[in-house]
Formats: C-alpha cells, sequence, structure tokens
C-alpha cells in the first residue's frame, strides 16, 4: 500500500513539474517583424496550405508555410478552383507563426496576387492558422546558382511539399506538392539560376503524383 500511495506521489509532482514546464512563457516578440504579411493559399484535396511573400529584409525575411483550418466548402473551392489566390492580412508578427502558435488572422481574400491585379472575394475573413509545418530564417544566404536546393516537409507516410530555398537574388519562390513513388532529389542542376517552373516541373516527374502549388520570380530579382 506504500508502494501505491509513493508511486501516485511521485506521479503527481512529475505531473506538476511538467505542467509548470509546459507554461514557461515565450521570449518576448520582436516588434520589427509586425507587418502586413501577405500569403498564398494552396491546396490538396481538402487541405489548404499558406505561404508568405517572404522577402529578404524586416519585416518578412523569413519563410513560412502553415497548415490553415478550411472553413467551408465554398472556400475549399474557391483556392481549389483558381489559378492564385492571396491574402491581405492585418498587421501581425510573424515571430509568432514562425514559433508555431495557433493564430488567428483577419485578411481579405483576392483571386490573384492583391499587390499586382487581384479581384477581392472577400474582406475581413477570419483564417485559422493551426500547424505550422515549415520556418526558414533568411540570414546568410548563399549566392544564386544554377544549383538548386529543396527542402522537404512531411505531410504523412508519403505525402510531402518541397519548397525551393532561397538564396541571394536573382532566386525564386517555388512549392510542389508529391505523393511519393519514389525517392526525390533534393538538389538538381538546371539550365539558368531562375528556370522557368515547368522545367523545375519536370525534375520532380518521376518522384510520384505531382501538383503545381506556387512559383514566383519577380520578387526575388
Amino acid at each position: 500500500m506504500k508502494k501505491i500511495f509513493l508511486f501516485t506521489l511521485i506521479f503527481a509532482f512529475s505531473f506538476i513539474a511538467l505542467a509548470k514546464e509546459e507554461k514557461k512563457e515565450l521570449p518576448p516578440l520582436n516588434p520589427a517583424y509586425q507587418g502586413e504579411h501577405g500569403m498564398v493559399l494552396m491546396n490538396r484535396g481538402s487541405k489548404i496550405y499558406a505561404t508568405n511573400f517572404a522577402s529578404y529584409k524586416l519585416p518578412s525575411d523569413i519563410q513560412i508555410v502553415y497548415k490553415i483550418d478550411n472553413p467551408d466548402v465554398a472556400f475549399l473551392n474557391l483556392v481549389r478552383d483558381s489559378d492564385l489566390i492571396t491574402i491581405k492580412p492585418k498587421p501581425f508578427n510573424l515571430q509568432r507563426l514562425e514559433r508555431g502558435e495557433e493564430v488567428n488572422i483577419v485578411a481579405d481574400v483576392y483571386e490573384g496576387n492583391y499587390k499586382r491585379d487581384g479581384f477581392k472575394v472577400y474582406s475581413d475573413r477570419t483564417i485559422v492558422f493551426s500547424k505550422k509545418l515549415y520556418a526558414r530564417k533568411l540570414k546568410d544566404l548563399p549566392a544564386a546558382s544554377q544549383w538548386q536546393e529543396y527542402d522537404s516537409i512531411e505531410i504523412n507516410k508519403s505525402e510531402r511539399i518541397y519548397i525551393h530555398k532561397l538564396t541571394q537574388p536573382p532566386s525564386f519562390n517555388h512549392l510542389i506538392f508529391v505523393d511519393l513513388t519514389n525517392a526525390c532529389m533534393q538538389k538538381f542542376k538546371t539550365s539558368k539560376r531562375v528556370p522557368k517552373s515547368s522545367e523545375l516541373m519536370y525534375k520532380f516527374v518521376n518522384c510520384g503524383t505531382l501538383k503545381h502549388l506556387y512559383f514566383d520570380e519577380e520578387d526575388y530579382r
């Protein structure tokens, strides 16, 4: 009986200590990362993902990929059936996503790029950023090269999102979804430092079932 009591007591103290550890406050956010932080929305099946318009300067010098909650069928259909969906959020601190918080963001939703010629579809839509999939600070970047390198984001046992690791200009932002049947090369040579998206897709063609998610070179010249 004493052993059972002692074990229960040890377990209780361990649980309390763990709870206190989890409640430790995170360091203060750097206010330099407060900004608009436009995003692109992408889908695969019923899942919706977001990636930011990363840049080489504050407040957006972090590449982010997040899973967002799917609010309804109409919203999913909009993302799935459009060539490009972007969001213009109210200002928030990008470090909240870098450290993996669940964040509710209020944003205007556009068909096309809102910075260029996009058409507003929703105003002040609440979007729930629920799970961090990737974050990379754009510091000490290598020089641009014909050798391209990708990071792999694991979605499940066979599904991956491959994201191009931005270099110094000229570079490009590229994401591709792959349902793997074979291993994928994550470093390969292309004909130019900034190749066409079709050439990049061809590099992944033997990996499995592909879906182009996003490609942009204009912001990284």
